[in-house]
């Protein structure tokens, strides 16, 4: 008899069980043991593939979407890409209204996915009318036949990463992680991820990454919304100038701050060091980790999983761009990009 063929039914298929790395050569010299949750491996390359297909098909089991219905969502970049990806499977048309701060690369990403995309100025406030949160409200409003997903204001954000990350990384450390230290947006994945660990084990820390620039750690802190917080920053996907509810303050024990500089240069180095080639929130997340080591958050028997967002091909156009790199004087270009190249003439 004749084997049957081994194949998936759809791209979707693939969505979830992403591995865990072991950090080796990054870690070497910090205390505790350090493993990556890559989640570039879903198919779209990121966590977002998590929500946009838990969400659609919660919105199909509801009889919200139907077929030929359009969706529409904010994003900075990931969770359009997962969303488009997801809507041309199941035959959706798709709308995304995107900030300004997303790169060249996530855009035309965006486009080739055959997504109708809007580019919204990303330093305006939340209810300004340009903003991609009220763009997108408004195209909702004018398109018939059309769900919001409205992902920072989204339960099932939470609810996509409670049934799905977390176990994950729960069966993948046998129950032996100390520590979950991700970055926190739109705050789905931590605040799912966190509630699942918890639930196995509140001695579990949870630790949140945040840019400044962004209101998150201050108002975990104080559960007050400070506008004086809010200013440009450069780290796509990680930190907010509003208070997402999809974010689960309670879950999350402590939020870290990182530069726009140090992410850009640490996500280098893990390509450099461990053959990661991951996202800028990836190189927030392992500077985060730098920062807790050195303030002796960790000992050697810890046991740290950091979860890499996304990957390295979304940012060619910035951080893995050495002339961006020297125009946002992160480098001299002279001194530092050349390394490596040799042009033959």
């Amino acid at each position: 008899m004749r084997e049957q063929i081994q194949a998936h039914d759809s791209i979707l298929d693939l969505i979830g069980n992403t591995p865990l790395i072991k950090l080796k050569t990054i870690a070497a010299k910090m205390k505790g043991n350090y493993y990556a949750k890559v989640e570039a491996f879903n198919p779209g390359h990121s966590s977002k593939d998590r929500i946009a297909l838990y969400i659609i098909e919660q919105a199909e089991k509801k009889g919200i979407l139907k077929p030929g219905d359009t969706i529409i969502e904010t994003t900075s970049g990931n969770t359009g890409f997962s969303i488009a990806m997801v809507s041309i499977i199941k035959g959706y048309k798709c709308i995304l209204a995107v900030s300004s701060k997303s790169s060249n690369d996530k855009i035309d990403m965006l486009k080739t996915m055959g997504a109708k995309v809007y580019v919204c100025p990303a330093h305006v406030s939340a209810d300004d009318p340009r903003s991609y949160y009220e763009v997108a409200k408004r195209l909702h409003e004018e398109t018939e036949g059309s769900v919001y997903i409205n992902q920072y204001f989204n339960e099932l954000n939470i609810d996509a990463h409670y049934s799905s990350t977390g176990p994950e990384i729960w069966n993948q450390t046998n129950g032996k992680i100390t520590h979950l230290v991700a970055c926190s947006g739109t705050g789905g994945t931590i605040s799912g991820t966190a509630r699942f660990l918890k639930e196995q084990n509140p001695d579990i820390k949870i630790i949140g990454i945040d840019a400044f620039g962004s209101v998150l750690q201050k108002y975990h802190e104080t559960r007050e919304f400070d506008s004086n917080e809010i200013y440009p920053y450069r780290i796509e996907g990680l930190g907010k100038n509003l208070i997402p509810t999809a974010t689960d303050f309670d879950a999350i024990d402590a939020f870290v701050k990182v530069t726009d500089e140090s992410s850009a240069h640490t996500a280098r180095e893990l390509a450099k060091t461990e053959g990661l080639f991951v996202g800028y929130t990836s190189g927030a997340a392992m500077q985060g980790l730098k920062q807790l080591e050195e303030e002796g958050e960790f000992t050697d028997d810890s046991n740290i999983v950091v979860i890499f967002p996304d990957h390295g091909s979304r940012y060619m156009s910035k951080i893995y761009s050495d002339d961006w790199m020297s125009e946002q004087g992160f480098f001299d270009a002279k001194t530092e990009a050349s390394v490596g190249i040799e042009y033959i003439k």
